[in-house]
């Protein structure tokens, strides 16, 4: 009955077995085995060297990748709904020690080299304006739709030719890549992507999430910045044996595809009441304030999101039994 959030979604069993396993003496930070592991099982993965830090929240990785990307003078170009902008409290600002948020406009939360080039033409280069050195998308975005690798890459040959970085708000990668049956670095660091926040909290981890760099040489001051921002653990092995055992036979992959399936179900059952296509594990539906509290009253938990619409979120756990109850009432309404 619970649809608010896969933030609250359990801990899948082979993270905690990872744990347990986990559960003795060795280095302290991430200088242990599991840490260790980290860029070499990443690069695997990504088909390129990378340098993989673990982190212990989303807002972590993308503050952090967002600090090596642009000093306190700088911009990020972001979207007007983007996570980094209504729901990290100032984070991105507070790591990078100042830098702006460039707010740009788009369908679905999603930014376009068309958009993006209207941002920038309205910047002056004079020093009386802040000058925009990186640009941050969500993939999937805040309304559960999809970059395909061919819009990461014309957003990231922008970027390149204007000299800016490109991040990667991947809270919901997994859900992406599940979505676009692609490989990871189809939609990374072949489409122009130098720094990814890969997130793996929602997907049936624990409190662990992977930074991801591309552009490798950004690694060597974050790993100064991690520390620096109190969130360097002391007993890390405990954060890099989780990113392994999701890592492992595709957990993670496997987890998305399920709680994408999921969203489907629901999708199906919604019809035209849905205000965005269903693309990851998100459902936005239109209901009237009196559906919504009918709803509730059946004992389904969801979020609001605006007078007319609810956000509904379909865990990796969620089997298609935890889903039918609620795809029932969604059709009788």
């Amino acid at each position: 009955m619970r649809f608010f959030s896969d933030n609250a979604a359990p801990v899948c069993p082979q993270v905690l077995q990872a744990l347990v396993d986990g559960n003795m003496l060795d280095t302290a930070y991430d200088g242990d085995r599991w840490s260790k592991q980290l860029d070499g099982r990443f690069s695997d993965l990504f088909e390129t060297e990378v340098r993989a830090l673990w982190v212990p929240s989303g807002t972590a990785a993308n503050a952090l990748a967002l600090a090596a990307l642009c000093p306190p003078h700088g911009g990020i170009l972001c979207h007007r709904d983007a996570h980094i902008q209504n729901d990290e409290c100032g984070a991105p600002e507070f790591y990078t020690h100042g830098a702006k948020l460039m707010l740009v406009e788009g369908e679905g939360a999603k930014l376009t080299p068309a958009t993006l080039n209207a941002a920038l033409g309205a910047i002056r280069t004079d020093v009386h304006q802040v000058q925009p050195h990186a640009i941050s998308i969500t993939n999937a975005t805040e309304y559960g739709l999809v970059y395909t690798p061919e819009q990461v890459a014309a957003i990231g040959d922008l970027a390149k030719a204007r000299k800016l970085g490109l991040h990667m708000d991947g809270a919901r990668f997994a859900n992406a890549v599940a979505h676009l049956g692609c490989t990871p670095a189809d939609v990374t660091w072949r489409a122009g992507v130098d720094a990814l926040s890969f997130g793996f909290v929602k997907n049936g981890g624990m409190s662990a999430e992977a930074l991801i760099f591309f552009d490798t040489r950004l690694a060597d001051a974050t790993l100064y910045r991690r520390k620096r921002a109190g969130l360097l653990l002391s007993k890390g092995r405990y954060l890099a044996a989780q990113l392994l055992a999701m890592l492992e036979d595709d957990l993670w992959l496997d987890n998305a595809r399920a709680a994408n399936g999921g969203a489907r179900m629901l999708a199906d059952a919604a019809g035209e009441r849905l205000v965005h296509a269903v693309e990851a594990n998100e459902v936005f539906l239109r209901v009237t304030p009196e559906e919504a509290a009918g709803l509730r009253a059946l004992g389904f938990d969801f979020y609001d999101w605006g007078p007319a619409e609810a956000r509904l979120v379909i865990s990796w756990d969620q089997d298609a039994e935890a889903i039918r109850p609620l795809a029932e009432a969604i059709g009788t309404l």
